[in-house]
C-alpha cells in the first residue's frame, strides 16, 4: 500500500472527522457570507489604507455626486464614546454618504454592517467592502450569534457601528420597518445610538439601478438615545424607528412642526400609507425616483 493510500486511510484527528448521519455538509463556501473574517481590515495598515481611499476617492466623489448638506451636527457635540449610528436605507450611495458625513472622531474607528449576502459574497467583493468602508458582514433579517458577537466585541473595543435597520433598500422610495438589530446591540452594550435620516439617495441611485445621476442630499443627525431599564430590545428598536422618522418628518417640513407632530404622537411613518403600489408613488410625489427619471412624470 503505497504513502498516499495509508494516508486517505486514516481517520479524525489526523484528518477531518466524517459530517454525521442527518447533518447538512459545511458549504465550500463557509468561508465567505457572515464566516468573512474582517479582523485584517481594522489593523493599522487597513486603516491608513481605508482613510487614504476616503480622502482621495470616497469624499470628492460624494461631494460631486450627492453635495450633502449636514443637519444636526450640534446634536453629537456632548456625545462620546462608541455609538450605534442608525440610519434610513434607500440607496448602495447612503454608506459612502454616511460614511464621509459621521464626524471624523468616530469616523477613524467606524465599522458598517452590511449585508454578509450580498457584500461578502467572494474574495474581491469581500475584501474590497472590508477595506473600503470598514464593513463587517451581517445577515439579513436578523442578528445572527456570530454577527452579534462580532459586533458587541467592536462596540466594547471601542469602535462605532453604522448599521440600517430596515435590512435593505428601500424597493419604491418609501421605508420598511425596522429591525431590531440596532435596539439589540444598544441593550447588550448599553451605548448610544444616533437616529440618523439620509434624503435624496433614492434620487441618486435606486435599487434596481446600476447608473447614477447627480442630485442633493440631506443627512439629518438627531438627539442620542439611550435604552431605558424598562425596554427590550424590540421596544427599543420601534423607539429608534420613530426617531428616524421624526427626522424625516423634519427635512420635509421644520423643526418646529415635527416636533409638535412627534409630542403628539402623529409624526408621519416611514413605511408610507398601506395603498396600491400607485398610489404609493403618488403620494410620494416630487420624491419618488421614478419623478427624476421623466421628463414628464405623470400624472
Amino acid at each position: 500500500m503505497s504513502t498516499k493510500q495509508r494516508i486517505g486511510r486514516l481517520e479524525f484527528p489526523y484528518r477531518a472527522g466524517r459530517t454525521p448521519a442527518g447533518v447538512a455538509p459545511a458549504s465550500p463556501n463557509a468561508r465567505w457570507g457572515a464566516n468573512y473574517d474582517t479582523a485584517w481590515a481594522r489593523k493599522p495598515v487597513a486603516r491608513i489604507t481605508r482613510r487614504a481611499l476616503a480622502e482621495a476617492v470616497v469624499l470628492p466623489a460624494v461631494t460631486v455626486l450627492a453635495r450633502p448638506r449636514q443637519v444636526g451636527l450640534d446634536r453629537l457635540e456632548r456625545l462620546e464614546g462608541p455609538v450605534i449610528f442608525a440610519a434610513n436605507h434607500h440607496s448602495h450611495i447612503d454608506t459612502p454618504l454616511l460614511f464621509s458625513s459621521i464626524p471624523p472622531r468616530w469616523r477613524s474607528r467606524l465599522a458598517v454592517a452590511a449585508a454578509s449576502d450580498y457584500f461578502f459574497g467572494g474574495a474581491i467583493r469581500s475584501a474590497t467592502s472590508a477595506l473600503v468602508i470598514g464593513a463587517i458582514p451581517m445577515e439579513r433579517g436578523k442578528v445572527g450569534r456570530r454577527s452579534a458577537r462580532l459586533a458587541a466585541s467592536l462596540i466594547e473595543d471601542g469602535w462605532s457601528l453604522l448599521i440600517f435597520p430596515e435590512g435593505g433598500r428601500s424597493p419604491d422610495g418609501w421605508g420598511q420597518p425596522f429591525l431590531g438589530g440596532a435596539g439589540y446591540l444598544a441593550v447588550r452594550c448599553g451605548v448610544h445610538v444616533l437616529p440618523v435620516h439620509v434624503e435624496g439617495t433614492d434620487r441618486i441611485l435606486p435599487k434596481g439601478h446600476r447608473l447614477p445621476r447627480a442630485s442633493s442630499t440631506t443627512i439629518t443627525f438627531g438627539d442620542p438615545l439611550i435604552p431605558t431599564a424598562e425596554e427590550n430590545a424590540r421596544r427599543f428598536a420601534a423607539r429608534i424607528e420613530v426617531a428616524v422618522a421624526s427626522l424625516a418628518d423634519e427635512c420635509a417640513t421644520n423643526w418646529y412642526q415635527a416636533r409638535l407632530r412627534n409630542h403628539a404622537g402623529t409624526t408621519p411613518s416611514l413605511t408610507g400609507p398601506n395603498v396600491s403600489s400607485w398610489r404609493r408613488a403618488w403620494a410620494l410625489g416630487d420624491r419618488s425616483p421614478r419623478y427624476h427619471q421623466t421628463k414628464h412624470p405623470w400624472p
